[in-house]
């Protein structure tokens, strides 16, 4: 009995992927284009300023080759 309780528990449990998509649409109801522009230039302010020139140099080249490998 207490195996099939801890069952159902579970089976009411949101995962978290679940949880992040529903924020994430709730957050998409609440809060214009501008509000994610302006999220958008903070974070990459914040990166900026965390980051060398060498990091982004690593980026870039980590996604030109995913791109390159993905369209061969």
């Amino acid at each position: 009995m207490a195996d099939k309780n801890n069952d159902n528990n579970n089976n009411n449990k949101m995962s978290y992927e679940e949880a992040g998509r529903k924020g994430g649409e709730k957050t998409a109801q609440n809060h214009d284009k501008e509000f994610y522009q302006e999220i958008g230039e903070k974070g990459g302010q914040a990166t900026r300023e965390n980051h060398s020139k060498e990091f982004y140099k690593e980026i870039g080249e980590k996604g030109g080759k995913a791109n390159r490998d993905n369209n061969n």
